[in-house]
């Protein structure tokens, strides 16, 4: 809880260096991402704040948050599940580039990647010639981690 407790006062001073405020249930909500380590949706966080953090936010606040902090690039949003991640480079001061998650389709566990910016241009140039213009090159891979593989083979 300690490194979680000093992630977030690293994202306070980034947002008040930005001009931006890191208010109490924005806290509690980038909190219970980070704690729980697992993707959640807005009605999960509601029901984690307040198991976990003993903390009642309705979920139209938690939607609020959320579009904060994915603005803020400090969460984001699983498309095909409809939930959402701490970013795992909360603690970087740079550009976080586009993200490209693996997704366990047994467990749900993520791991979040950045795309190489040559193969971003690439997407785009592809997108261009078919007729098309991306929106958000996120991609999102269906996958299954080494531990719920070797689950299967051992069963």
């Amino acid at each position: 809880m300690q490194d979680i407790e000093a992630t977030i006062k690293h994202v306070e001073q980034s947002c008040k260096h930005r001009g931006k405020q890191l208010t109490t249930k924005r806290k509690i909500v980038l909190r219970a991402l980070i704690h729980s380590n697992k993707a959640l949706s807005a009605y999960e966080l509601v029901d984690y704040c307040k198991e976990h953090f003993d903390a009642n936010i309705q979920a139209m606040t938690i939607y609020r948050v959320l579009d904060f902090l994915e603005s803020e690039q400090l969460a984001h949003k699983i498309k095909v599940s409809n939930k959402y991640v701490a970013c795992s480079h909360i603690q970087c001061d740079h550009d976080h580039g586009v993200a490209q998650f693996l997704i366990c389709s047994k467990c749900n566990k993520i791991s979040e990647q950045t795309i190489d910016p040559e193969i971003v241009s690439g997407l785009h140039a592809n997108a261009r010639q078919e007729g098309f213009t991306v929106i958000n090159p996120q991609l999102e891979i269906s996958c299954v981690c080494d531990e719920c593989a070797k689950k299967e083979s051992d069963s």
